[in-house]
């Protein structure tokens, strides 16, 4: 099922007060490009009591969206079950070079095991067959991929990661180089 962010342009928008003189908006296309290509993702997260939680981790464009896996009881999934709002960062640490990303919007579990079969294959296209996931239980059972740190889940679901989406509500895409722009890319509800 297609997503918003995969049926419709996002309004684009430069914002001059925080950009070069003469710098455009970066396109859209180019920021999917960036997203598709990216290795490591900062996911933010709230935790119960309203203290932010910042962690790294691998995701996969698909489908108009952002998606990736935690174990239910890791600090992520804990935060996401009270508050599915989230941000996903991902750019350079260069300061003269690169495109930063900020992608704004909810952690959607997925549980439907085609969907899941479908983002387990982007998994290793992406990231090698180290990264190879068989579903099991409507997640992805991390205890097949070889390169996935060990499960730190003691009960009946050890192993199996829940596997998000994020539609993006709101994009911020920051340019740097010869000239520097800030652009905002902005989804209909």
């Amino acid at each position: 099922m297609p997503t918003r962010a995969q049926t419709q342009e996002p309004q684009t928008d430069l914002d001059a007060r925080y950009s070069s003189p003469g710098a455009t908006a970066t396109p859209w296309a180019e920021a999917v490009s960036h997203l598709e290509k990216a290795e490591i993702f900062w996911l933010s997260t709230v935790r119960p009591d309203g203290r932010p939680h910042v962690t790294p981790l691998m995701s996969v464009w698909l489908n108009g969206a952002l998606h990736f896996a935690t174990g239910a009881r890791e600090r992520k999934g804990l935060n996401l079950a009270a508050n599915p709002h989230v941000v996903l960062t991902t750019g350079t640490n260069a300061y003269g070079v690169g495109l930063d990303l900020v992608v704004e919007g909810d952690a959607v579990r997925i549980t439907d095991e085609q969907r899941l079969a479908e983002l387990a294959a982007a998994w290793e296209a992406k990231y090698g067959p180290e990264w190879h996931f068989e579903v099991r239980g409507g997640a992805f059972d991390s205890a097949t991929a070889a390169a996935a740190p060990p499960s730190t889940e003691e009960a009946g679901d050890a192993g199996l990661a829940l596997v998000f989406e994020v539609a993006p509500h709101t994009v911020f895409g920051f340019g740097r180089g010869r000239t520097f722009s800030q652009t905002c890319y902005r989804f209909t509800r």
